[in-house]
């Protein structure tokens, strides 16, 4: 007895509403629709995309709609994205739409033709083009400059690059192609620039003899949990300079060996293109998925992926949707930075989300750090992990000394202010004396914080947020870090109208500008958000600094990982307490991340490090204990801390963020909302503890008003089924919107 056809399509769009719809299969879909088709649907007055995720007999309303079209040349989603796309819509409180267009890039859904660009190359030989350039470079030099720099490579390129580095114009090369010199065609842009570029710190296969003990036991952990093929999770807790990296390269070619595929993600764009070199030297089979590619580059590395022509995965957040044939390793480098949380809808985690996709696959997740999240150190602690450390750096690297500088004892002792100390600056003189390089950390841009008056006090703010403006010298620009309004800075008080302006704090631009006074016969390579806007330029930066173009590299947070420098023998921190003044409880979590991360930069040969680190609070326990290395003390103490107030990881967290262009109206939302919850909360459990609603840290941003409220729980199901109870989320509010934010990086 043959089943009945099925009928009846569900289909999932991009709402913030967790619910399939049903439709119908025209006939001449029936046979071709599959769950994972991306379709165009009717959906009210208008056509938008959907995905199909399931097939029905019973569809939930009588009048029922027919799919449309199902969307050419867009690779199908397949059943484990389908799984963990599902699962991140009942976690992260977003449609289950949402999720699935986070894991389709843009560039993919799109289905448009692949871009093509002209190219050229030479159309007769080597001897006949030479003795062409010596008969026209007279008569027409534009042509032979053309010609010449195509007998450089004598390789195809294309017409824009050849235009460039010659000089010249269309015009004349397209003279040439009249002539029959050279032969014009169109051909799919590269990929990517850097997967064709040789490897520039090439290093050999390292040999079994000269791995550590402790790289040694980490491999072989990992084999058995590849080997096995069963799910795991493996938190690689390993000081800089230890070996992590190798060992990721041994458990990739394992996994390959064993025919799987293995995902990387890095938590920055900038640390891609060293990454993608350095693993190069073990793996040709290398897709690369990041935001800074082209649409067509990236619907071309995901057909790569697709179609398993790959080994390996490399990328930011959004690789860990990457449509791999058969998933056998997932690793999350650097698995504590908070740039694996997406800040939009939906707010998921990628290494969470990674774990996650690595137990529905029975593959094996590896969390790479020397100093592990908080909620990741408590899941090895507790068994729920695997805990493989390595305590000790390999090869001849010499231990790197770490020590603090009182600034508020400086200011007195120096009887004025001084952005760099003396012990500092006479370590400063001395590595460059002896031609070795330094490293100088501010994680704050600009040339100063902010401008008040000296007579009435009056701080300048954006008008669209409540921050402060900072002074950018090189621009001569007062600019809104968080909405990016400008204006050029007052002569005299907007307030009280006198000319008692001052620019008060500093950030990297003022560091430059002193650094400079201090050792003009210096070239200084500073690496911010500022400096760094074009696509390569930190990848240049980068190559200046590796080739000794330049002695001192000053820069924010994207210094502080990723650069293995052997002749950096100092690094300058530079206000190392500030972070510790943020209102969110994971500040001395992160200062601590990032005093270790920084200090890893030096120490990396045999000339050994030292760590000068400047900061007014020298005795706080996040400060004294990356002093001594000790990560294990800071989280004894951190996590004390936690406990008592339930804080993750002891109890879970939701935020619910109420926004609105009117602040009445925000406010009122904000407290009718949360008086809900504290109902909710009640009826359900003791346990729940639902704080606020209070104005956040940052009251308005981009003119919209933003109050929040912080649910705490010890278990997320208990969080689940309060929002649940009170519709929070569906919950229409007129003049106000709401996001909900679980697990939140980000209190501010």
């Amino acid at each position: 007895m043959t089943s009945k056809p099925v009928q009846y399509a569900e289909i999932v769009v991009d709402i913030p509403l967790n619910k399939k719809f049903h439709y119908g299969i025209p006939e001449e879909l029936g046979n071709r629709l599959e769950a994972g088709h991306l379709v165009r649907v009717p959906f009210g007055t208008r056509t938008i995309t959907g995905y199909c995720v399931g097939f029905t007999d019973t569809p939930d309303v009588k009048k029922i709609k027919n799919i449309k079209q199902i969307i050419e040349g867009v690779p199908r989603v397949d059943e484990g994205i389908l799984k963990l796309t599902k699962w991140m819509a009942s976690y992260y409180r977003c449609g289950w739409g949402e999720a699935l267009s986070a894991a389709m890039p843009g560039g993919i859904k799109k289905g448009a033709k692949e871009r093509r660009v002209k190219s050229a190359r030479l159309a007769k030989s080597v001897d006949e083009i030479k003795n062409e350039i010596g008969l026209i470079s007279k008569r027409t030099p534009a042509q032979a400059k053309l010609l010449s720099v195509m007998l450089e490579d004598n390789a195809d390129m294309t017409a824009k690059e050849l235009l460039t580095r010659a000089g010249s114009t269309a015009p004349a090369l397209a003279k040439l192609a009249e002539r029959g010199l050279v032969e014009l065609f169109e051909t799919a842009p590269l990929c990517d620039d850097v997967l064709l570029q040789p490897s520039q710190h090439t290093k050999a296969v390292v040999s079994d003899d000269i791995l550590s003990d402790e790289q040694k036991d980490a491999i072989g952990k990992i084999n058995d949990f590849l080997s096995n093929g069963k799910f795991g999770v493996i938190l690689l807790q390993g000081v800089t300079g230890s070996g992590k990296t190798e060992v990721y390269l041994r458990a990739i070619a394992i996994a390959a060996s064993l025919g799987m595929c293995s995902i990387v993600l890095l938590p920055e764009i900038a640390l891609t293109p060293q990454t993608i070199r350095y693993f190069q030297t073990r793996f040709a089979k290398i897709a690369v998925l990041h935001s800074y590619l082209t649409d067509a580059n990236r619907r071309k590395q995901w057909k790569r992926i697709k179609d398993g022509d790959v080994d390996l995965v490399i990328g930011t957040r959004s690789a860990v949707f990457a449509p791999v044939k058969k998933l056998g390793l997932i690793i999350v480098d650097e698995e504590h930075e908070n740039t694996f949380k997406q800040d939009t809808v939906p707010r998921y985690h990628a290494r969470d989300v990674g774990v996650m996709r690595a137990m529905f696959s029975s593959a094996t997740a590896i969390l790479g750090t020397a100093t592990p999240s908080l909620e990741s150190y408590y899941n090895a602690m507790t068994g729920k992990y695997s805990h493989v450390v390595m305590s000790r750096k390999i090869g001849k690297m010499a231990p790197t000394l770490i020590e603090t500088v009182n600034m508020e004892v400086e200011f007195k002792e120096t009887m004025g202010f001084r952005y760099l100390s003396r012990r500092l600056e006479d370590n400063m003189t001395k590595a460059l004396e002896r031609d070795e390089q330094i490293i100088l950390f501010l994680n704050r841009r600009g040339f100063a914080p902010f401008i008040n008056c000296r007579k009435c006090g009056f701080i300048l703010k954006c008008k669209s947020c409540d921050i402060t403006l900072t002074y950018h010298k090189k621009t001569e620009k007062m600019v809104c870090h968080y909405c990016r309004a400008e204006q050029l800075p007052p002569k005299n008080c907007p307030e009280c109208s006198m000319a008692n302006i001052k620019y008060q704090g500093f950030g990297t631009e003022r560091i430059e500008e002193a650094i400079s006074r201090r050792f003009p016969e210096q070239t200084i390579l500073r690496m911010d958000s500022d400096t760094i806007k074009e696509k390569d330029a930190y990848q240049r930066m980068f190559s200046a600094f590796h080739n000794r173009e330049a002695n001192i590299l000053l820069g924010t947070q994207m210094i502080a990982k990723g650069l293995d420098f052997e002749n950096v023998t100092l690094v300058g921190v530079l206000s190392a307490d500030a972070s510790l003044n943020i209102p969110d409880f994971r500040s001395s979590e992160r200062t601590f991340q990032l005093l270790a991360q920084v200090s890893g930069r030096t120490g990396r040969g045999e000339k050994g490090g030292l760590v000068i680190i400047q900061a007014f609070d020298t005795e706080h326990y996040s400060i004294t204990r990356a002093v001594k290395s000790d990560y294990d003390g800071f989280a004894k103490e951190e996590l004390e801390f936690r406990k008592q107030l339930n804080y993750p990881p002891f109890g879970r967290i939701v935020r619910a963020v109420f926004l609105g262009k009117d602040e009445k109206r925000v406010i009122e939302k904000a407290h009718l909302l949360t008086s809900k919850l504290k109902y909710c909360a009640e009826m359900r459990s003791r346990q729940i503890s639902v704080l606020g609603p209070a104005p956040a840290s940052i009251s308005k941003i981009k003119d919209k008003f933003r109050w929040h409220t912080i649910l705490k729980a010890p278990k997320i199901t208990l969080l689940h089924d309060i929002i649940n109870d009170s519709n929070l989320d569906r919950e229409p509010v007129a003049g106000a919107q709401i996001y909900i934010d679980v697990d939140p990086a980000n209190m501010l």
